[in-house]
């Protein structure tokens, strides 16, 4: 008899419900998160046995215990999955059920799980990206520190070679010379872990295909181009780029009534990543010819902070475009008669 299990995951402890195939609710039980305690609940089922869970802070252990040993993930997307977002009477036991039964009748709105390699080079790039922003902050910290005292910057900034000589000189009150130092042995610091970073990604940008592709697009660089081609995963998911420009949050919401149809901001659902390297991205990319003529016109009629988003919109889905013809050139040569089935998995996976 087939059972199908739902998980209510939350950080400390997940709620693990087992429903029969008849949709009885077998077990219903709270259990602290764990490999042994999962297991204690789920481990004497056959492999292969269906598990949903919605996506949710913390959860990537969930989905690696249940790959290595061999029951099939269901990653569930909280914000469809409507059936628990509306249900009246709502806690862990009822929603873990849910999720079973959703699963049962085969019901579950559900979310892409991307591979192990996707995942460690999301984590990497995401490292990178927040070690950076952690710098910028520790600049802005001392550009604040400065502007109290009524020191103006000098040309080139105050973090170059000379601009650092400049601020070692400076006449600072006590405790905003000890702030200053401080902030600037945080930075320092933060160097060589940055450093080491760009080497590994840059290293793996030459392995894929994918990533030297989009950087022939305007505002793409490396980083960029990987953080694209790891956000994304299988381009095949997406059936067009509108579809993956809603996914990642880069589509007007649009209300309607009758004949009245009303669009409004960018819904900002899906993976904030991409949509943040996107808008990075067009920063860029919006002083090239490609883009200019239509982020002045948009400049002009709704303002620079839409013209941009706009921007990031239309970059995203020259990209799509791209990462479909890699996929399909990709395909193309595997069938070639003599190519080795190894040797393009290789690539693909980059």
């Amino acid at each position: 008899m087939s059972v199908y299990v739902g998980i209510d995951v939350h950080r400390k402890r997940s709620q693990i419900a087992l429903v029969g195939q008849d949709g009885e609710v077998q077990v219903n039980r709270n259990v602290p998160n764990s490999v042994e305690t999962v297991l204690g609940v789920i481990g004497d089922l056959p492999i292969g046995t269906p598990v949903a869970f919605e996506a949710a802070y913390g959860c990537g252990w969930l989905v690696e215990l249940l790959e290595d040993y061999g029951y099939e993930p269901h990653l569930v997307h909280p914000l469809q999955c409507k059936a628990i977002a509306s249900a009246r009477l709502k806690n862990d036991k009822v929603d873990a059920a849910t999720l079973g039964q959703l699963l049962r009748a085969d019901l579950l709105p559900e979310a892409w799980i991307a591979p192990l390699d996707v995942r460690q080079q999301r984590a990497l790039l995401r490292h990178r990206f927040q070690l950076v922003r952690l710098r910028t902050l520790l600049r802005n910290r001392i550009h604040a520190v400065l502007a109290d005292l009524g020191h103006t910057r000098p040309t080139g900034g105050c973090f170059t070679g000379p601009g650092r000589v400049w601020l070692a000189g400076l006449p600072l009150p006590d405790a905003s010379r000890h702030v200053v130092d401080d902030l600037l042995a945080v930075m320092d610091a933060l160097q060589p872990p940055i450093g080491v970073l760009d080497k590994e990604l840059a290293a793996l940008a030459r392995g894929d295909p994918r990533t030297t592709a989009l950087m022939r697009l305007p505002g793409i660089g490396t980083l960029t181009a990987l953080a694209i081609v790891a956000e994304v995963g299988d381009i095949r998911r997406f059936p067009s780029a509108r579809n993956l420009a809603s996914w990642a949050g880069l589509t007007p919401t649009v209300r309607n009534s009758d004949r009245t149809v009303h669009h409004g901001h960018i819904s900002k659902q899906g993976s904030p990543w991409l949509r943040w390297i996107m808008c990075e991205a067009a920063q860029t990319a919006k002083r090239h010819p490609l883009f200019a003529p239509g982020y002045q016109d948009m400049t002009r009629r709704r303002g620079k902070k839409i013209a941009t988003t706009a921007v990031a919109r239309k970059l995203l889905t020259h990209a799509y475009h791209v990462l479909r013809e890699v996929h399909d050139q990709q395909a193309t040569s595997h069938h070639k008669p003599g190519v080795h089935r190894s040797t393009h998995t290789a690539t693909h996976s980059g």
